[in-house]
């Protein structure tokens, strides 16, 4: 069986579907909103925008939903046996398991 899938572009404003539409975010009291709009209708967006914006005061960007989480690079038993190993090399006691070290 054939299947064909078909994305259809549409202008969340005016409801005309289209090629050039583009996400676009914007914050409005601590709330972000999200909204596809074409080329013209962005335009009246910023139109209508445009004197609250040169009136206003830049605060900082909003963070974006879906941002990448920083992951860390080793985790807490990787950690442990660099430790392990360090001690032993340094002619402390240290157990082979667990959260023994014994100082000597």
């Amino acid at each position: 069986m054939a299947k064909k899938v078909v994305t259809v572009y549409t202008d969340d404003l005016t409801g005309a579907e289209a090629e050039d539409v583009g996400t676009h975010t914007f914050s409005l009291d601590g709330v972000n909103y999200e909204i596809d709009l074409t080329g013209d209708s962005f335009d009246k967006l910023v139109e209508a925008l445009g004197p609250f914006i040169d009136a206003g005061r830049k605060t900082g960007r909003t963070p974006r939903t879906g941002a990448a989480v920083k992951r860390p690079t080793s985790t807490p038993s990787q950690d442990s046996a660099k430790i392990r190993e360090w001690a032993k090399e340094n002619g402390f006691q240290v157990s082979e398991r667990g959260r023994g070290f014994i100082i000597v």
